[in-house]
């Protein structure tokens, strides 16, 4: 790469700028473009609130980097469990809700939404 377009380039960390209370998720966007967007999900025993179904116009691809959770997919009949590693692809539509993470650390999501 040249000089010129390394320029304005600036390394970052996922796991530094994290409150240490989260009684609430935390979400940090990464990167925006047309069509994409990446963020950062920290959770800490946060779920969906009962009865909630997220429904997105967007597709989207989340990777567990630190934690676990649980989702709950509509139309399949086993909650998904996601460790450290696990990742996932959830059409547009498709309905999901979070179950359950982790209630003793916290649970650091990696989120990319696409068109």
């Amino acid at each position: 790469m040249g000089k010129d377009r390394a320029v304005g380039l600036k390394s970052k960390n996922l796991f530094t700028g994290i409150p240490s209370d989260l009684t609430e998720e935390f979400f940090t966007t990464l990167l925006e473009a047309e069509g994409l967007r990446i963020e950062r999900i920290v959770s800490q025993g946060q779920a969906s609130p009962p009865g909630f179904w997220c429904d997105q116009d967007e597709h989207e691809w989340v990777v567990v980097l630190e934690g676990s959770a649980v989702l709950e997919i509509e139309g399949t009949p086993e909650p998904v469990e996601l460790l450290p590693g696990s990742y996932l692809n959830s059409p547009a539509h498709q309905k999901h809700r979070v179950v359950s993470t982790s209630p003793g650390e916290k649970t650091i999501w990696l989120a990319v939404h696409f068109r």
